[in-house]
Formats: structure tokens, C-alpha cells, sequence
């Protein structure tokens, strides 16, 4: 591709990733940021582009990367800044924190073996509706109502209220 031809098509393209990187970083500055790295980068990897291939689809490929490099170097740097400011800063645990955790766990210890069960499944283990019903053997609705009367019980249990059997009066 000639030289004209491929700046006046890069022209024509650049409204387009500047509303993708728009779209991906959400603020207009790191957008713009991005669209000039992305035509540095197709600037001067121009030879290595296939004659034949779309350049909207380069261009757009090449923004993606580096909107994901971007992100991977952030996401690096807050994680090596976190180490170093936890060294320097120890945290101990806040009281309200370990009073919640205990009246959770106590909550917990009141429930049935079947709600907390229940309850591991589907919350820690990370089990789906459907696999924890084939594990019971019961249909899914019934997992469901098991799982939000556990729920409700560990709100109530939580909350303070005393564990009282509910009897049925029978006839």
C-alpha cells in the first residue's frame, strides 16, 4: 500500500478507534493516549502488515493489545505498590470485623447439617443449583427453597433471635 493511500485511509479510521478506546478506558484522556500508541505502533509496523488484509481490522487488533498490555502493566504495578505498602503498614484486624465473623459463624453452628450443607455447596464450593440437587437427589425448585430457608435462618440466627423449633399443630 502506498504511502497517501495508507495515511488517508489511517485518517479516515481514526474517529472509529477513538470510540473504541473511548468505550474500553471509559475516560477521554487514556483514550486518546491509546490511539496514539496504536498509530505509533501501525506506523512503524506498517511493512510487516499484509497487503491484502483489512487495515480497519489491524488497526482495531492492534488497539485491543495494547489496551490489554496497558491493563496487565497496571494491574502489575498496583500489585507490586500493595506489597510494598503492606510491608510498611501492618493491618490487624478490626474488632467490629471479628465480632461479625463470629456471630456468623455462631449463626452457622445453629443451622441444620442438611442448611449447612447447603450453604458449603453452594456458596464455597462454588456447586450450581443443578449439581447440588443431583447430589441430594431431589429436584432443583426444592434445592432452591432449602437454600433460601438456610438463608433466611443465618439472617435470623444473625440478627440475634433466639433457636426456636417451629411445632405443627396437628389434627
Amino acid at each position: 500500500m502506498s504511502t497517501p493511500a495508507f495515511d488517508d485511509q489511517l485518517s479516515e479510521l481514526l474517529p472509529r478507534l477513538r470510540r473504541f478506546a473511548l468505550w474500553l478506558t471509559r475516560d477521554l484522556p487514556s483514550a486518546d493516549d491509546l490511539v496514539q500508541s496504536t498509530i505509533e505502533r501501525a506506523l512503524s509496523t506498517r511493512a510487516a502488515k499484509r497487503e491484502e488484509g483489512d487495515l480497519r481490522a489491524w488497526l482495531f487488533r492492534i488497539l485491543y493489545r495494547q489496551f490489554l498490555d496497558a491493563r496487565r502493566r497496571s494491574q502489575r504495578y498496583a500489585w507490586l505498590l500493595s506489597r510494598l505498602r503492606e510491608e510498611d503498614e501492618p493491618r490487624w484486624p478490626s474488632a467490629e470485623r471479628e465480632a461479625l465473623a463470629q456471630s456468623a459463624l455462631s449463626a452457622f453452628e445453629l443451622l441444620t447439617s442438611e442448611q449447612r450443607s447447603l450453604l458449603l455447596w453452594v456458596t464455597v464450593e462454588g456447586l450450581s443449583y443443578k449439581q447440588v440437587a443431583d447430589i441430594l437427589d431431589v429436584p432443583i425448585g426444592t434445592v432452591m427453597s432449602r437454600l433460601s430457608r438456610a438463608r433466611q435462618a443465618m439472617r435470623r440466627y444473625g440478627d440475634g433471635e433466639q433457636h426456636t423449633p417451629s411445632l405443627r399443630l396437628l389434627k
